[in-house]
């Protein structure tokens, strides 16, 4: 096992006697994989809509206790969080980067503490869990997740060392048919940003990522032009970005949301009132995810971040420790219900 499977194989599904996982992609990735590629007119007005670097930082509200009221503390409020998920099946969704581990200069070095592992573990023990990430699913665990934005989704495996139920994978892969595609841009990215002392281009099987955090300011808008004319050649592709990075993806209507949305009805919740998902995440791409929720009227949405910013999520936490936090107190409230009952 690789270093970084070591440190995150430690979530799971909750053992559910009798529940057993369609071996058959559900409706909403069958949906997916019939619409394909997004209207070109949209895809282009989509990479247009990264406008400036300097759009990247992030709005804030006009004073920072309105945005408090309006998206409280989930740690300050968690009675309200409790009351709310009364009577209801809790089902954790976790970013990754940012979320679960800091966000850092090297890509690679983000992992998981030992106490976040635990406290991932722990939640994993009640709840279904799973995380939902713009990494590649091989550098995911054993567990569900939603790996390349949600484009490459599997649960646990009868194999999976800490699997607790014996599911047969839930498998959802809408864009296949993009694999060459996003390995010759891929290359072409790798061979063009060279020249740019701190760029990185990252490989996330049904998505590229080009971290930009290690990059001088000034040599921003020049990374960007260079990313921008390798596109110009692939119309199927669209470009979006996240916290000091480009995120390169297929352009079908597809994303941390569907995932969610997937998810939620291969575990057999499609469409019921007695579930209560919570979606935690950091990044602009989650706030996709956080739409969802709000739709459906159901669950809710927390966003990790030190500042105010334009969102859809309910709740909020300021960083990975508060996370940390927060899902501790979930498991010793599961903890105390169970013991009373």
């Amino acid at each position: 096992m690789t270093k970084h499977a070591a440190e995150d194989a430690a979530v799971a599904a909750p053992a559910q006697p009798g529940r057993r996982f369609t071996s058959y992609p559900p409706s909403s990735c069958r949906r997916a994989a019939a619409q394909g590629r997004m209207d070109p007119g949209a895809a282009g007005a989509a990479a247009r809509a990264t406008g400036s670097w300097l759009d990247a930082v992030p709005r804030r509200a006009e004073h920072d206790d309105d945005w408090m009221e309006k998206h409280p503390s989930a740690l300050a409020g968690f009675e309200s969080v409790l009351a709310a998920a009364k009577g209801k099946q809790v089902v954790m969704f976790l970013d990754y980067d940012g979320t679960l581990s800091p966000i850092v200069k090297d890509p690679d070095t983000a992992v998981m503490t030992e106490e976040m592992r635990d406290a991932v573990r722990g939640v994993a023990e009640h709840f279904p869990t799973a995380i939902v990430s713009g990494r590649c699913r091989d550098k995911l665990a054993e567990l569900y997740y939603a790996g390349s934005h949600g484009m490459d989704i599997k649960g646990p495996t009868p194999e999976s060392k800490h699997a607790k139920a014996k599911a047969e994978a839930v498998l959802c892969q809408p864009a296949s048919e993009f694999l060459p595609v996003i390995d010759e841009v891929y290359r072409a990215l790798t061979a063009t940003t060279a020249a740019i002392p701190g760029a990185t281009v990252e490989n996330n099987k049904f998505c590229l990522s080009v971290h930009f955090r290690c990059v001088q300011e000034e040599k921003w808008s020049a990374l960007e032009e260079q990313v921008r004319s390798v596109l110009k050649e692939f119309p199927d592709l669209r470009l979006t970005r996240g916290r000091k990075v480009l995120e390169i993806r297929p352009s079908i209507k597809w994303d941390k949301g569907n995932a969610l949305q997937f998810l939620l009805e291969a575990l057999g919740f499609a469409d019921s009132n007695n579930v209560f998902p919570i979606y935690i995440g950091d990044d602009r791409t989650d706030e996709d995810a956080f739409k969802v929720l709000r739709d459906m009227g159901q669950g809710i949405g927390i966003l990790v971040s030190k500042i105010p910013k334009e969102t859809s999520a309910s709740y909020s936490l300021r960083e990975p420790s508060e996370v940390k936090e927060f899902l501790h107190k979930l498991v010793k409230s599961k903890q105390s219900t169970t013991q009373r009952d």
